[in-house]
C-alpha cells in the first residue's frame, strides 16, 4: 500500500475542495477501496472521507425516497419503506454481503465498487485493460467463467459486482451528484458505462464529482418485486446471474414491468427488451420464456461461460413466475 494523506470532509463543498488538484479518492466504508489499495490496484495519494455527509433516508414530496449517499447498506435494507414498497432492493442488499460488511459499506460507495475479475486484481503479470489501458485482456482466453455475456468488447469482458445496483437499475433510480460545474442528476442506468475501448473508465462521472444521494420514484407496483441471485455457494459470493424484477398485473395481463440483470455485463443491465416483450401479455411461462429469449438474443459466450445464457434465461423465468404467482 502506497503512502497517502487523509482528511475528513465536513460537507460536500469541503469534499470537492479537498479532492481538487490531487490524485485523490473519496472514502466511504472502504470495503472495496481499501482492498484495492492493499493490492496496489488503486494508489490514491489522498483519501477524502465522506462518511460525514448525509446518511438520511427520507420520503420525498412526490412519494418516492431520497437516500443520502453516506447511508449504510444495513440501514437502507432495514428501512420500513424499502422493505414494503421496494422489496427487491432490500433483498438485493441482504444478498450482497455479510452483516459486518453491510454495516460498514455506504450506498454511494456501493455504486462505485469495481469489478472482481481476478486479472484486474493480479498486478504481478496479468494483462488487464481496465487496470492498465492498452495492455490486453487475459480473461478473453483465460478463466472467464464469471465474465460478461452482454455488452462486452474485445477490450474487456469483466462484470459489475454490485447486487444493490441491479435493483436500483430496475427501479428507475436517479443519482444526484455535485462537482466543479455544480449539482446535477442523471438516470441510474446512465451512471455506469459499457467497456468499449476504455474499460478503465467505469462511470460517466466527471473528474472529482461526488455522489450525494440516490432518488427512487414512487413506483407503486414495485411492492410486487423480488431479487433472485444465483451464486456458486450458499454463503456470500458474487452473482453468476441475478435478476431484479417487478410486475404490474391487471386482469391476468402484464401492464407494466421493470427488470434488470446482474452478473451479465460491465454494468447493471436493464432488460428493456424483456420488459417490452411482456407488455399486454398474459402472465404465463411461455410469455416469460419469450421475454427472456428476446433479452438474451444478443448474448455471446466465452470459452467457459456459455452456461450463463441458459442460466440467465431460467433465472429470469423463475423470478417472473414467482411474482405472477403472487398476483391477485
Amino acid at each position: 500500500m502506497n503512502p497517502f494523506s487523509y482528511v475528513r470532509a465536513v460537507d460536500s463543498a469541503d469534499a470537492l475542495r479537498q479532492r481538487a488538484g490531487h490524485a485523490a479518492a473519496y472514502l466511504g466504508g472502504g470495503t472495496n477501496l481499501v482492498d484495492l489499495m492493499r493490492e496496489t490496484v488503486a494508489r490514491p495519494e489522498k483519501l477524502v472521507d465522506v462518511t460525514g455527509l448525509s446518511s438520511a433516508i427520507t420520503q420525498s414530496d412526490d412519494g418516492g425516497l431520497l437516500i443520502g449517499a453516506a447511508a449504510r447498506n444495513t440501514a437502507l435494507a432495514e428501512h420500513r419503506v424499502v422493505r414494503t414498497r421496494y422489496p427487491m432492493l432490500a433483498h438485493a442488499i441482504l444478498a450482497g454481503a455479510s452483516g459486518q460488511i453491510r454495516n460498514m459499506a455506504t450506498v454511494g460507495g456501493n455504486l462505485l465498487q469495481r469489478t472482481r475479475c481476478a486479472y484486474f486484481y493480479d498486478t504481478d503479470g496479468s494483462h488487464c485493460n481496465k487496470r492498465r489501458p492498452a495492455s490486453g485482456c487475459d480473461a478473453l482466453e483465460g478463466f472467464n467463467r464469471n465474465h460478461a455475456i452482454l455488452g462486452a468488447s474485445p477490450a474487456c469482458v469483466a462484470t459489475h459486482p454490485s447486487d444493490m445496483c441491479v435493483a436500483l437499475a430496475a427501479l428507475d433510480a436517479t443519482v444526484h451528484v455535485e462537482g466543479k460545474g455544480g449539482a446535477r442528476t442523471l438516470p441510474f442506468i446512465d451512471l455506469h458505462r459499457l467497456p468499449g475501448d476504455h474499460p478503465d473508465i467505469d462511470t460517466t462521472l466527471e473528474q472529482g464529482e461526488l455522489i450525494t444521494a440516490i432518488a427512487l420514484p414512487p413506483l407503486t407496483f414495485a411492492s410486487r418485486s423480488n431479487y433472485r441471485k444465483v451464486r456458486d455457494r450458499s454463503s456470500y459470493a458474487f452473482a453468476l446471474i441475478s435478476v431484479a424484477a417487478a410486475l404490474k398485473i391487471e386482469g391476468g395481463h402484464i401492464s407494466d414491468a421493470r427488470i434488470a440483470l446482474g452478473g451479465v455485463a460491465h454494468k447493471p443491465w436493464r432488460a428493456f427488451k424483456a420488459e417490452a416483450a411482456l407488455q399486454g401479455h398474459e402472465a404465463t411461462e411461455p410469455v416469460f420464456r419469450a421475454a427472456a429469449m428476446a433479452e438474451l438474443a444478443d448474448a455471446q459466450s466465452l470459452s467457459r461461460n456459455g452456461f450463463k445464457i441458459e442460466l440467465a434465461t431460467r433465472t429470469l423465468i423463475a423470478t417472473l413466475a414467482d411474482l405472477a404467482g403472487g398476483a391477485s
